[in-house]
């Protein structure tokens, strides 16, 4: 965290009704009611509201939430009046920043949030000047500086900007890991048409391009030798070894599961349940290992 994002947290400490709050402007980031959800509101109804959340003062006496929004709807869903909050004074570009450094490290971020997270917090630091160093003769690009504060490096960055130029059909099911993050990476290089095009052929084939067929579509887009009747060729071709594909019916898990769950609260909870269940599968197998290292 640098000097100014310290001295951002520094804002005085108030208690703010839920009614004078605002979303961040294009908050790139959702709130979902899903397990992670319930816990935190469990906590608020246990503990109350340990961390207080990051405001900025609007017009009129409203609010914007800068960093807070999980907990802000919580509250709304538990019926809390008011919120606990710092106010700071920032401009927008120091907001966005801000807004994007508290939640980009979050554990469950979706790719499109990260890519248009990444692409307002790039644009954030070109209009704050930071596109060149002090040292003489050297620059630095946005995204080399904005790597320093984020898990990614600074072409994993880029290729996630990439996929705001997906049309939203196709950037729904990179969300969904229906598409691979590289071959989607490709498929934003076509024109919009082309890759409406392609989701038409997707749905019909029930298929997606690889990686190097992504490549030969981003060139073909690009050239303008790129048809219909190609893509459907293509999508129909057998992939080297190709992986059977595996699927839950709806119907056969909802029965599992209160009638008023949607799918996605029934797929958030089987992840929780298969992620303990390898964490208990791996713990097993770790004491077994040290007994035949002993031997």
């Amino acid at each position: 965290m640098s000097k100014n994002e310290v001295s951002y947290l520094a804002g005085a400490e108030q208690a703010i009704p839920l009614e004078r709050l605002r979303p961040f402007a294009n908050h790139p980031f959702q709130v979902r009611h899903d397990l992670e959800m319930r816990e935190l509101m469990d906590s608020i109804g246990e503990s109350g509201i340990i961390t207080p959340i990051l405001v900025r003062p609007k017009e009129n006496g409203l609010y914007e939430v800068i960093s807070g929004h999980r907990r802000w709807e919580a509250c709304k869903e538990l019926g809390v009046q008011q919120i606990p909050a710092k106010v700071l004074y920032l401009d927008d570009d120091e907001a966005t920043v801000l807004m994007v450094n508290s939640n980009i490290q979050r554990e469950h971020v979706l790719p499109s949030e990260k890519a248009f997270a990444y692409k307002m917090r790039m644009e954030a630091m070109k209009h704050q000047g930071k596109t060149t160093s002090c040292q003489v003769g050297t620059k630095l690009r946005s995204d080399e500086i904005l790597s320093d504060t984020a898990s990614e490096s600074a072409r994993t960055i880029q290729r996630y900007i990439r996929l705001t130029y997906l049309i939203p059909s196709i950037l729904k099911m990179v969300d969904e890991g229906r598409i691979a993050f590289n071959p989607a990476v490709e498929i934003s290089y076509m024109t919009e048409e082309h890759q409406r095009w392609l989701k038409e052929e997707m749905d019909l084939c029930d298929a997606t391009p690889s990686l190097v067929q992504s490549r030969t579509l981003k060139e073909m887009s690009r050239n303008g030798t790129l048809t219909e009747n190609y893509l459907n060729t293509l999508l129909t071709e057998e992939k080297p070894n190709q992986r059977q594909k595996f699927f839950l019916n709806q119907s056969d898990v909802q029965r599992y599961f209160p009638d008023t769950y949607t799918p996605e609260q029934m797929q958030n909870v089987i992840f929780h349940l298969l992620r303990s269940w390898e964490h208990k599968r791996t713990s097993r197998q770790r004491p077994q290992r040290e007994d035949e290292l002993e031997r």
